[in-house]
């Protein structure tokens, strides 16, 4: 009877340790699974070409340069990037005209009334622009630019290779689809656009 009692004793014992050890590693188990889904919340993941990339969230102002340059370049590209073809010429203007306040509206009106987008339509022209640097100044808001770049018109006869500089400011104002960075060009103005070499096309 003794050896019986003893052996339930053991039997009952191991039991407990058993049951308090599997209580233990299903808490464990649980809170580290709270833990990795909570993490895993926290972090968003953007599909690019088929990869899929973390993102991480950050001060506006540690992008600041990076998001200005990108919002000028964009503006210049739209604006500069004109074929024969009224409707590109259209949907390109108003696509860069969401970018800055009416000092390039201005400048447009100017070149429309002046017959630049006409004589372009009329002439089989086409115009890109590549842009070599631009200079952003966050030290003071609003923020003050300078971009340089090369345009090329492409005529049925040759080739002008010209370049441009221009300068304006930043200003902040609120993201939308048709202005993603959330800033507004302000007293945009042209420096420098020259010919730099005519190259005659065979």
């Amino acid at each position: 009877m003794k050896n019986i009692d003893t052996a339930f004793r053991y039997v009952r014992g191991f039991t407990m340790l058993v049951i308090v050890g599997c209580i233990m590693i299903c808490c464990y188990t649980l809170y580290k699974s709270f833990t990795t889904v909570t993490l895993m919340q926290d972090r968003v993941y953007i599909l690019a070409n088929d990869k899929a990339l973390e993102a991480y969230s950050s001060d506006r102002k540690d992008n600041v340069p990076v998001e200005a340059k990108d919002h000028v370049k964009t503006f210049h590209s739209y604006f500069f990037t004109l074929d024969p073809d009224d409707k590109v010429i259209k949907a390109n203007v108003t696509k860069a005209l969401y970018l800055a306040d009416d000092s390039a509206k201005r400048i447009y009106n100017d070149l429309k009334e002046n017959g630049y987008y006409s004589g372009i339509i009329s002439g089989n022209i086409s115009q890109n622009i590549s842009i070599d640097s631009i200079q952003i100044d966050v030290s003071e808001y609003p923020y003050r630019f300078k971009c340089f770049a090369k345009q090329k018109i492409i005529r049925s006869t040759s080739i002008v290779n010209r370049s441009l500089t221009t300068q304006g400011n930043l200003r902040n104002v609120s993201r939308s689809d048709n202005n993603p960075h959330g800033f507004l060009i302000e007293r945009w103005n042209t420096l420098e656009n020259k010919d730099l070499s005519i190259e005659n096309r065979k």
